[in-house]
């Protein structure tokens, strides 16, 4: 990198830029952020005044072959991660992709041979892998706090939002030729990750997935069981048109529970035999921040320090293919 810095270049700042994401390339030490790609240039030039970013593109090519640009996050919509990272990839260029990877295992495979050909890192957006509540479950869990683990339950579901109502303008979550799938691949896909990164990778997944509101051709309810290669099972059932708003994880072992939710702030919760404590911990103000730390030190001082990568990733997306329906070999990535 450039004299022990990473300058940083985003394709496609949207929402998720303002304060999720852009503002941790500017705050994190030997990282900046230098450009900013949006097809609607004005909106580029907007982001790039209020975010103090010296250039704006209306073109990734542009973007990416900038010399002045190391790196690159791909903040885009699911249906382009594979385009953007194999033109990164073929510039050499590291890659930080937005989650879910891709819109399924196969696109996902080839980011990760294209970016291993030439030697460029690809790295994937499940900052929860870095957050304090997530480290200090596994932190109970290598230390045997609830002894051997048997199995996982997660059960998320929410209301219908507006949004999905309007069938002439249904947001691209809920369209499968972007998204890959429908809300299930934007939201189960961060639990799904978390679990692989607490309790290894899954080895066979099966389910059931309909759409049962009627709003939009994608799926609205999945039931998938699991098995990780560990011997661990895993159960979970998400459903996006309920009464209410429900996010909960619960891991069982030989001695104790561990109770927690993917996106809410609520306390980790240890349940023994001894009795019961839990931890609260605050949201990070831009929640990608420690995982993009993670990043800059490997790319800057060696080793491997990110705990997201495109193997990783990859597997999240199989998974997900699985327990919808979608067979796919998980050999591929030789987990």
């Amino acid at each position: 990198m450039h004299d022990k810095k990473v300058r940083w270049g985003i394709i496609g700042c949207g929402d998720v830029t303002e304060k999720k994401s852009g503002p941790a390339f500017q705050k994190v030490k030997n990282s900046e952020l230098v450009a900013v790609m949006r097809r609607t240039g004005e909106l580029a030039k907007d982001y790039a005044e209020r975010h103090r970013v010296p250039k704006w593109y209306d073109d990734a090519d542009a973007l990416i072959n900038d010399p002045e640009v190391d790196a690159v996050y791909i903040a885009t919509p699911p249906g382009s991660h594979k385009e953007y990272t194999l033109k990164a990839a073929a510039a050499g260029k590291p890659v930080y992709v937005e989650k879910p990877m891709a819109r399924n295992f196969e696109e996902c495979t080839e980011m990760v041979a294209a970016c291993k050909e030439v030697g460029a890192p690809l790295y994937v957006a499940y900052y929860r892998r870095a957050q304090e509540r997530f480290l200090k479950i596994k932190e109970l869990l290598d230390q045997e706090a609830i002894g051997d683990v048997r199995f996982v339950s997660s059960t998320q579901y929410q209301k219908a939002r507006d949004d999905v109502k309007d069938s002439e303008h249904l947001p691209w979550r809920v369209q499968p030729a972007v998204a890959g799938g429908g809300l299930f691949f934007d939201l189960a896909s961060h639990t799904l990750d978390i679990l692989d990164f607490l309790l290894g990778p899954i080895q066979e997944a099966k389910g059931f997935a309909s759409n049962q509101g009627g709003y939009y051709e994608a799926e609205d309810i999945v039931t998938g069981t699991y098995q990780f290669t560990s011997g661990v099972q895993g159960i979970g059932k998400w459903c996006f048109t309920a009464f209410e708003d429900v996010d909960m994880n619960e891991i069982v072992g030989s001695k104790g529970k561990i109770r927690f939710s993917t996106f809410g702030d609520d306390p980790v919760r240890l349940t023994t035999i001894e009795g019961k404590e839990q931890w609260s911990f605050e949201r990070p103000l831009h929640v990608h921040q420690p995982l993009v730390e993670t990043i800059v030190k490997e790319l800057t001082e060696g080793g491997d320090w990110c705990p997201s990568t495109g193997d990783s990733g990859a597997r999240t997306n199989w998974v997900m293919d699985a327990i919808v329906g979608k067979e796919r070999h998980l050999s591929v990535l030789k987990i």
